[in-house]
């Protein structure tokens, strides 16, 4: 959840993450890195992307047995996670709701489909984006409700954050995240209201997870406000992704001292 400029979910064995931690993180991220260029990457036809996917959540299946099964397409991938599981006790079920959303993506691109409605967009969040914020929290051995909803807050926030600073890329993959009879204008006030919603747990973790958190909420919001500036100065399907620069990342951190 580090990067804004490329929308990463994972804080990528960032400074701020405690050394005993990294690998796991680490692990993580490729894990679910990898799942996303299965589903994205390259001219594969749909159908072999699928494919691919399925091959990968069996040999998910077969590291979370903890046996001695190990993948032979992504040896590398599944033998850290299978590490990582073992030493941390990672729930295995946001790791399959991560890849049910990667295939979700593959169906609705190869047919064109969009988000009937915000509650439907807000579902695939759910699998795409909060099971992150749940993994990193049980490797911070945080786990009462309050904290696990907050997190999703970020989560889903971060996401759709990534989806409007990217809306032309995604138009031009055939992909179209703005729910049918919304403005961009709304979902972008909606996502500030789920980051707002969020950000306590940001005070509340303690020490780098903390400050971590600090920073992926004030880049989401800071990136907001510039999607913000420019909604109705222009087609924002022509737009491309909004930089940050020196004094948006000196702006950042004084937020993150004072929030």
């Amino acid at each position: 959840m580090s990067s804004i400029d490329h929308y990463e979910n994972f804080p990528v064995a960032s400074w701020l993450c405690p050394a005993k931690l990294r690998p796991a993180v680490v692990a993580l991220y490729h894990f679910a890195r990898t799942a996303d260029d299965l589903a994205d990457e390259g001219n594969d036809p749909a159908h072999h992307r699928l494919d691919a996917l399925g091959e990968y959540r069996a040999d998910l299946e077969s590291c979370l047995k903890l046996s001695n099964a190990m993948s032979t397409q992504w040896p590398n991938i599944f033998a850290a996670l299978h590490h990582a599981v073992a030493q941390h006790h990672l729930p295995a079920q946001p790791l399959f709701d991560l890849l049910d959303a990667f295939e979700q993506d593959v169906v609705y691109t190869s047919v064109g489909q969009g988000y009937r409605h915000r509650a439907e967009l807000l579902d695939y969040c759910r699998r795409s984006a909060n099971p992150v914020g749940r993994l990193m929290l049980h490797l911070y051995g945080v786990s009462d409700n309050a904290s696990l909803t907050q997190s999703d807050a970020i989560c889903t926030a971060l996401q759709l954050i990534n989806f409007w600073q990217d809306r032309a890329e995604d138009l031009q993959r055939g992909r179209d995240y703005l729910p049918q009879g919304h403005t961009l204008e709304q979902e972008l006030r909606f996502a500030r209201e789920l980051m707002m919603q969020g950000a306590p747990l940001a005070r509340r973790v303690k020490g780098r997870a903390g400050w971590e958190l600090r920073a992926m909420v004030q880049g989401g919001l800071r990136i907001l406000d510039k999607l913000d500036a420019r909604a109705n100065t222009a087609d924002h399907r022509q737009l491309e992704r909004p930089k940050l620069k020196k004094t948006d990342f000196a702006r950042i951190a004084w937020r993150c001292l004072v929030m």
